[in-house]
């Protein structure tokens, strides 16, 4: 019988508990319709003792920064050129501008209300591109600090409630503005944070609906790629002087960048497609988990409620700014 290499064995225990975390989240996010990475991140903080364990502390490690960056390079998987071809230049314009003008917004709020910069760039970030995916793949390009994974933690759990709260509210909204089946679902996709409650709320207005708010979705997830760029340049830029300068590209982003580009140029099969997309989410439910169990929920209380407001402001200011857009007619 092969026996396994001591790392190995030393990381199994607190992967295995992360996993299971995972898991849970899982079954209830599909059986009680909440957004899983809210359920993952919950579920792991009730497991919070599990960091006072020797035996657990590797594995858990582990999953909250290994298991992230394979997530986020799986992502990739999911972009192809011609879903950022398939709506016109007006569209990809639209999104394009709204990722940069929110991102640059928040660093501003975030300075100005007394937070570090890049805290703002994190739940710009978020709130623009795709939710938990995006704050999850910006933490793990962007420079360490103490308290990078309580901002984190913190950005996931803003953009799953207010994306949540969107999928409910946005379709109300779009019927009241008057907005036609192709509006809405520019609406919607260009608004809501996670990809779940766009095709939720893009669907329960109409077929056509939700066939545009995917793709405009998709478009925002797409600029995911030039975003984790940048903050990949922040992480070099910010190394202190006479140390290593960190990689150009991290792997997981170069990793990244190469299924974008195998996905735009080849065919995937379906299955291979769908199975990135499975070991994707499975990776990144499994990290949060792992953070989760790594976060104490006094920490979070002491943040206070400046945060909550610079994320509402934020996803205040994406609708407001997009349902311009559509009434003067300039997307």
């Amino acid at each position: 019988m092969t026996t396994l290499p001591p790392k190995v064995r030393a990381v199994l225990p607190g992967l295995g508990i992360a996993l299971v975390i995972a898991a849970a989240a899982t079954f209830l996010s599909e059986h009680y319709t909440a957004p899983l990475m809210l359920y993952a991140l919950l579920l792991g903080m009730a497991f919070n003792f599990l960091t006072e364990t020797e035996r657990t502390k590797s594995g858990i490690d582990f999953a909250s920064r290994g298991l992230l960056r394979i997530g986020v390079a799986l992502l990739g998987i999911r972009i192809g050129w011609d879903q950022v071809t398939s709506l016109g230049l007006g569209p990809v314009l639209m999104v394009v501008g709204i990722v940069a003008i929110t991102i640059l917004v928040s660093v501003g709020l975030a300075r100005a209300m007394g937070f570090n910069p890049l805290f703002g760039f994190l739940s710009g970030g978020a709130t623009a591109i795709c939710g938990a995916s995006a704050a999850l793949a910006l933490s793990a390009a962007l420079p360490p600090h103490e308290k990078k994974e309580q901002a984190t933690l913190f950005t996931i759990i803003g953009v799953s409630i207010f994306s949540t709260t969107a999928m409910i509210a946005y379709p109300v909204i779009a019927h009241a503005m008057g907005l036609s089946a192709h509006q809405s679902g520019v609406f919607i996709g260009a608004t809501i944070h996670d990809v779940a409650q766009v095709v939720g709320a893009g669907y329960a207005i109409s077929p056509e609906a939700g066939d545009t708010a995917t793709i405009v979705k998709l478009l925002r997830v797409a600029m995911l790629l030039p975003v984790i760029l940048v903050a990949g340049q922040i992480t070099r830029s910010s190394a202190a002087p006479g140390t290593t300068r960190p990689p150009l590209l991290p792997w997981f982003v170069v990793a990244f960048i190469a299924l974008v580009v195998l996905n735009s140029t080849v065919d995937l099969p379906k299955p291979v497609t769908s199975l990135g997309n499975e070991l994707s989410r499975w990776c990144l439910v499994t990290s949060i988990a792992a953070i989760g169990v790594k976060t104490r929920l006094g920490e979070i209380v002491k943040v206070g409620l400046k945060p909550v407001i610079l994320m509402a402001v934020e996803t205040t200011m994406l609708a407001a700014g997009v349902l311009l857009l559509l009434k003067f007619g300039l997307v």
